[in-house]
């Protein structure tokens, strides 16, 4: 049971910051710069956790972010829980207004990244994303046995529920409080950002989006940000934008942020 246990934190955590770092705060807002293999070793562990294709996760964040509560956002819990949750999932392919060709024109030129985003089918890229996931377990199986395989499916598994689940709690503002005046519906949410590491005061990423610091006040613990930090020391990370941190302003999505370290 310890065994297990263990194992299972161990890949949520890892598989966690892979979303966090390498889909959200790297490849979806540029938030820092890395080498290529260090951008692959995030962005992999998170794709281990059947995020799907990197162009797809980030092309409806940035267009998230742009629309964020209107009718034209992807995801956003005023027009429905369950559409807001897992339903615009669903859906077959990009809408008219979302376009990876023009909103993530710096993804689609990456040979690995293309190949995982299947031309824009979101079915096929889902199904490759849930077959390498499995087949690596299948590997881990073979390798380490059926506590690793299993705590490692299981890790993967909750990892996933974290930007489902965000979408919906971080958007409804009785759940939360608010560092930003802003004018849509994002919160920060201190259980969810304990669980997404960092990802959970989403008031203070809507606020300031290119960010890689999310948590800006003392007890606003984010992992993340932690992590990009050791990065930097060891010279895996540079460029590295951080909001200035003040509060109750009403700030504006521009795609940038403060100043970079």
């Amino acid at each position: 049971m310890i065994e297990f246990v263990s194992i299972f934190l161990v890949c949520y955590v890892l598989h966690a910051l892979g979303v966090t770092i390498g889909y959200h705060r790297l490849l979806s807002h540029r938030s820092f710069s890395c080498p290529k293999p260090v951008e692959y070793f995030w962005v992999m562990l998170g794709y281990l956790a059947f995020e799907g294709s990197p162009i797809w996760w980030a092309t409806i964040h940035r267009a998230h972010h742009r629309y964020v509560d209107t009718p034209l956002d992807p995801h956003s819990p005023k027009f429905g829980l369950y559409n807001a949750h897992v339903g615009w999932l669903t859906r077959k392919g990009y809408a008219i207004h979302i376009d990876p060709q023009l909103q993530a024109k710096d993804l689609i030129s990456d040979p690995l990244y293309a190949f995982l985003e299947q031309g824009g089918s979101w079915h096929r890229a889902h199904l490759i994303a849930f077959s390498i996931g499995l087949l690596v377990r299948l590997i881990v199986l073979a390798l380490f046995g059926w506590v690793a395989a299993l705590a490692s499916l299981l890790a993967a598994l909750a990892v996933l529920q974290i930007p489902l689940m965000l979408n919906v709690i971080c958007h409804i503002p009785k759940l939360g409080y608010k560092n930003y005046d802003r004018d849509d519906d994002s919160v920060n949410v201190w259980w969810v950002g304990i669980l997404a590491m960092g990802e959970g005061w989403h008031n203070n990423h809507h606020a300031y989006p290119g960010s890689a610091k999310t948590g800006m006040r003392p007890w606003e613990f984010d992992l993340s940000w932690l992590t990009i930090q050791l990065m930097r020391k060891l010279n895996f990370a540079s460029a590295i934008n951080v909001a200035p941190g003040k509060t109750r302003t009403n700030t504006k999505y521009d795609g940038a942020c403060g100043d970079s370290v």
